[in-house]
């Protein structure tokens, strides 16, 4: 996703500011961010110009940070003649993102501050997605998707693969209990979702056992660990999207085998819209937390 563009206004006021003052603290200061957000508009700007901007600890220049520096505040001070433009450069951009729930729930909410402390220029809209129950989201600039990967018209890259595996509440697995072969499941009341078939675990562990077609039905795996937790029967669940149910105890694993998922979670959108420096900014931050 390797796309030439022109440097945010943001990146280059904040290259300037740092150059002349060579302290992140000051240059948070004087541009009213966090210094975070210094530190990551710098790193913005050198992956899209593609050179080293600062050589030591004490921000000085490189040979081609103080050529480029030069470049710049000839090129702010041309923009300074032009008040409108200058105030128009400096509002919020605004993103529009769909994504999908416990995703958003298990991995990006828990992460999101770094983005917002990153980038406070950029508005960001959250919209409720389900692409493979076709509850999509209107107008959004990036989708997160789960599903096979095959979306004709859409531009789009993997984000997360899953595997998945047995869990069920404490109190169930010592009511019901032992679980120590794939056969114990049999009889048991399994948890059904279209978004996770118990197909998977049944063909990854040998077992030729038809898709169950009675007990609660989920169509969201947030509430399917709901469920699981509360005790309604076994659900089969994702390791990355379940961690928040493991990680509290309301949820315990029946195996220690995995089966990888079908599916995945990828980030779309349509063409060009990459070109908009706070869309790519945001798809180079997703790609780094879900590593």
């Amino acid at each position: 996703m390797s796309i030439t563009r022109i440097p945010p206004i943001q990146c280059l006021l904040t290259f300037e500011t740092l150059a002349r003052l060579r302290s992140v603290t000051q240059t948070a200061e004087e541009l009213c961010v966090t210094p975070s957000a210094v530190s990551h508009r710098v790193k913005q700007l050198e992956q899209i110009i593609g050179a080293k901007l600062f050589g030591r600890a004490d921000f000085s220049l490189t040979t081609d940070g103080s050529e480029y520096l030069a470049h710049v505040r000839e090129g702010l001070t041309t923009l300074q003649k032009f008040p409108t433009l200058s105030t128009t450069t400096t509002s919020k951009r605004k993103l529009r993102l769909a994504v999908t729930p416990t995703f958003s729930r298990s991995i990006l909410m828990p992460r999101l501050r770094q983005f917002i402390e990153a980038y406070p220029e950029i508005d960001l809209t959250l919209q409720v997605s389900i692409p493979l129950l076709d509850v999509v989201a209107e107008d959004a600039d990036l989708l997160i998707r789960f599903g096979t990967g095959r979306y004709a018209d859409l531009e789009h890259v993997c984000l997360m693969k899953d595997e998945v595996t047995p869990m069920a509440s404490p109190a169930y697995v010592r009511e019901h209990g032992p679980f120590t072969s794939p056969e114990d499941l049999e009889g048991e009341n399994l948890l059904r979702s279209p978004l996770e078939p118990w197909r998977t675990w049944f063909a990854g562990n040998n077992q030729d056992w038809p898709e169950p077609v009675e007990g609660s039905q989920f169509n969201d795996i947030g509430l399917l660990c709901d469920g699981a937790a509360a005790g309604l029967g076994v659900g089969l669940i994702r390791l990355k999207l379940g961690a928040p149910w493991l990680e509290n105890g309301t949820l315990v694993r029946l195996y220690d085998r995995n089966v990888p998922s079908p599916h995945a979670h990828y980030l779309c959108w349509r063409t060009g819209v990459m070109s908009r420096w706070e869309c790519a900014a945001f798809a180079d931050w997703l790609k780094k937390i879900v590593i």
